[in-house]
């Protein structure tokens, strides 16, 4: 039995040790091509629509809605529309008075915002026909746009080849605490170590819930937006990836979202995700796995994504509950002071392991981002060493989504929220 607990622990380390050299390879990659070269200049100014799907922001789609009407692109060329999605408070009226316009959603069956964008689509697809959009920008409606990410974006859509396109995901709040900036350590490795380094190899990228490109094609070629799973962001990615959709990356256009500083909303929130994560896989694996077995440029970009579907903390967790049960059963015998220790001796190792990988992908992030992110210099050094940290949350998280189907509840969003600029 001990021999067999080495085994199994073996393995699990082989795993991690897997992870470790695929986030490094994607790293190195990014760090090779750390300079972002300017797309040339767009041949045609497309006509675009930003759609956006609302529940209860009265305080901050004002401001997205401002900071889209100022965009450097021609005004004509860019219009505004609001799902305005089960909402109980002034949301419709305050995103109209910006200059929005606006569709009232009522459904309490159908939720989630999957639904309210493919209402939304219905409408563009029946009602605005005639104003021959080229494709779609999908916010969420605590975002701040920034204002060259119309232009920028259709420098990367006239460059061809790419039926979506995701962008450079940043954070209003990174300095708030913690919790603020876990999230937004996250979301920038997102953008500069994994999306990038996918457009730099030719792999498919994937979008991250807010701020990314939807070409008209694709839109009419899905009979609009068929995602309604919690997490229809990784489920349109996992589609595209098994459909050989091309999602390309454009770093030069950025998106400024709110993240949660209470931890209860982060597990909240996280839990959804977690959840919705499991029911990707259920849909999406098989068909991934079958292409990944293809091979070539498409295989590997199923492969990657299918990876990335993989919940690795849960499979720590299985692994550690097995390889604990394992352990029950040696105490029982002889060599049992043996293999505690040789227990306690792993746990430290992978502990240690885990926080030094997690740690590394924070200090690059931060460390090549430095000038991109919206917050004092302290801060950015201060909150590091508690990213790993933020990401072990998600171990507790991860296990509790197999067993807990979660609800929709509102985040609080700051109404004058901007992002904060780095101090001295």
């Amino acid at each position: 039995m001990i021999f067999g607990l080495h085994i199994w622990n073996m393995v699990f380390l082989l795993v991690l040790l897997a992870f470790g050299v695929a986030t490094l390879l994607y790293m190195l990659v990014g760090l090779a091509n750390k300079y972002i070269f300017a797309e040339p200049e767009a041949p045609e100014e497309h006509r675009y629509a930003a759609v956006i799907s609302a529940r209860n922001e009265e305080g901050v789609i004002g401001g997205l809605i401002k900071s889209l009407r100022t965009q450097r692109y021609p005004a004509d060329k860019l219009d505004i529309y609001v799902v305005a999605d089960n909402c109980t408070d002034r949301t419709a009226e305050v995103a109209e008075r910006a200059g929005a316009t606006v569709y009232v959603r009522r459904n309490a069956r159908e939720v989630g915002k999957g639904y309210a964008l493919d209402f939304l689509f219905q409408k563009l697809l029946t009602l605005h026909a005639s104003r021959h959009y080229a494709g779609y920008f999908i916010f969420d409606a605590d975002n701040v746009v920034d204002e060259n990410f119309t232009a920028e974006m259709n420098k990367t859509f006239c460059r061809g080849g790419y039926d979506a396109i995701t962008c450079y995901r940043s954070s209003k709040n990174f300095g708030d605490n913690w919790i603020s900036a876990g999230y937004s350590i996250w979301f920038l490795r997102q953008s500069r170590f994994l999306n990038f380094p996918r457009s730099l190899l030719g792999l498919n990228c994937a979008v991250g819930g807010t701020g990314f490109f939807v070409s008209d094609r694709l839109i009419r070629e899905n009979g609009g937006w068929p995602f309604h799973l919690l997490t229809e962001d990784i489920e349109f990615s996992a589609d595209c990836a098994v459909r050989d959709r091309a999602i390309g990356y454009c770093d030069r256009a950025v998106v400024f979202d709110e993240q949660p500083t209470a931890f209860r909303q982060s597990w909240d929130q996280r839990l959804r995700w977690s959840r919705g994560f499991y029911q990707v896989d259920a849909k999406y694996a098989p068909a991934l796995l079958r292409e990944s077995l293809r091979g070539g440029v498409h295989g590997i970009s199923c492969c990657d994504m299918l990876f990335n579907l993989i919940p690795g903390l849960l499979g720590a967790a299985a692994v550690f509950l097995l390889g604990g049960l394992l352990a029950m059963h040696c105490l029982l015998h002889p060599a049992a002071g043996l293999t505690a220790s040789l227990l306690l001796d792993i746990a430290k190792y992978v502990a240690a392991g885990y926080y030094a990988l997690m740690f590394l992908c924070g200090l690059t992030t931060v460390l090549t981002e430095w000038r991109r992110i919206p917050a004092s210099r302290w801060k950015k050094v201060c909150y590091l060493p508690l990213f790993p940290v933020f990401m072990l949350t998600y171990l507790p998280i991860a296990v509790t989504a197999l067993f807990r189907k979660p609800e929709w509840k509102p985040i609080h969003h700051t109404p004058t929220a901007e992002p904060e600029s780095e101090g001295l």
